[in-house]
């Protein structure tokens, strides 16, 4: 995507091919940092620490790990044995984001079937590649689906101004290129559909405020960021055409974990019979999970990103204490929303409810999960 007129993705390889650049979307927006990633424990640090976020940037990420792990082997020989246990350090970074064991697994299975050192490493590079370009052209196939959706409101409306809500970040910093929910509404705009985007802040780490509104607003598309609690009253009044949310994982009979918070957007949009669509490429999906509110992992993450706010202060981001000093908080991460409330999927391969049967049909060759 371009950013002050200058593509930019957030995340490659530096062209001495032995570092990982990355955005740093801790100190979004206020500053455009880029962070230099060389090892296994580099690349651990950043999914951790949020460096790097979304599911498959993440996944992405996971991938490059791959990549420099065996770029880094403490031998010569690049030893399956060491590889397997950095590949299962990689995924065990953050549990609820399918894609980061989807894409080191896809990594990792293309280096054991060669011998040669430096045919490994070549491998791990030119699969990661691979997860790259094919990643980001399932968004640019994901905004073409699902901006047919966005032109029928438009047309009922007899093109007035469409509004969309969404929650948390699901854009080109969450994945490569375009996004996934973002990826109909970049679509939208380059068409001339006349879109307004209202942005939930996206409470703890405000994500929506930080990084949807700053990509949105460096592309020039109208948005409005409002509290995480203020999607109800929008929709009561009238003032939403429909909800547009990403996901970390989704199990192939529909149930979509998202952002804390998603599941109490879909209630609403549920009770005001406004559609609520999920985008997201095949590699969110998890081909073995039935129940999402039971067998999805939750990640808990510090109760300090609940306590504290981060922000600019005369020039400075700071973090703010807002609890008081001694109240407990806890943080998770994720809910779970189940498939009766999602109205459908948009994927890389069209739109389909959300249910079984119809996941499967999209991907046929999922049938024996």
């Amino acid at each position: 995507m371009k950013v002050e007129g200058k593509d930019l993705r957030p995340i490659w390889l530096d062209k001495d091919s032995k570092t990982v650049k990355v955005i740093d979307q801790r100190l979004l927006p206020h500053n455009l940092v880029v962070a230099d990633l060389r090892t296994v424990d580099d690349i651990i640090t950043a999914i951790k620490e949020m460096y790097v976020r979304g599911a498959p940037l993440i996944g992405i990420t996971g991938a490059y790990g791959v990549y420099l792990a065996t770029l880094n082997s403490p031998v010569k020989i690049i030893e399956d044995r060491y590889l397997k246990k950095e590949c299962d350090r990689l995924k065990s970074a953050r549990p609820t984001a399918v894609n980061l064991s989807w894409a080191v697994d896809k990594v990792c299975s293309a280096v054991f079937k060669i011998s040669d050192a430096s045919d490994k490493i070549n491998t791990a590079r030119k699969e990661t590649e691979k997860i790259v370009e094919h990643e980001a052209e399932n968004c640019r196939k994901i905004g073409e689906f699902g901006v047919d959706l966005i032109e029928d409101i438009s047309r009922r409306k007899n093109s007035e101004t469409v509004h969309l809500l969404t929650h948390c970040n699901a854009g080109w910093l969450a994945c490569i290129e375009y996004g996934t929910a973002t990826a109909p509404m970049y679509a939208a705009y380059d068409r001339g559909i006349d879109i307004h985007v209202w942005i939930d802040e996206t409470r703890p780490l405000n994500q929506g405020a930080r990084l949807t509104a700053w990509e949105l607003g460096k592309y020039g598309i109208r948005h409005t960021v409002v509290t995480d609690n203020a999607g109800g009253h929008l929709m009561q009044h009238g003032l939403v055409d429909m909800v547009i949310v990403g996901t970390d994982r989704t199990t192939y009979t529909g149930d979509v974990a998202n952002k804390i918070g998603t599941y109490l957007k879909a209630l609403a949009a549920w009770d005001n019979n406004i559609p609520f669509y999920v985008a997201l490429p095949s590699s969110t999906f998890d081909w073995t999970l039935r129940n999402g509110i039971k067998e999805i992992p939750i990640e808990k993450r510090h109760p300090d990103e609940v306590r504290y706010v981060q922000g600019m202060v005369q020039g400075k981001i700071l973090d703010i204490l807002i609890t008081p000093e001694s109240s407990p908080a806890a943080n998770f991460a994720f809910d779970v929303t189940p498939a009766r409330l999602v109205t459908g999927f948009i994927t890389e391969r069209g739109i389909c409810k959300a249910s079984e049967k119809e996941i499967l049909r999209l991907f046929p060759e999922k049938k024996n999960p």
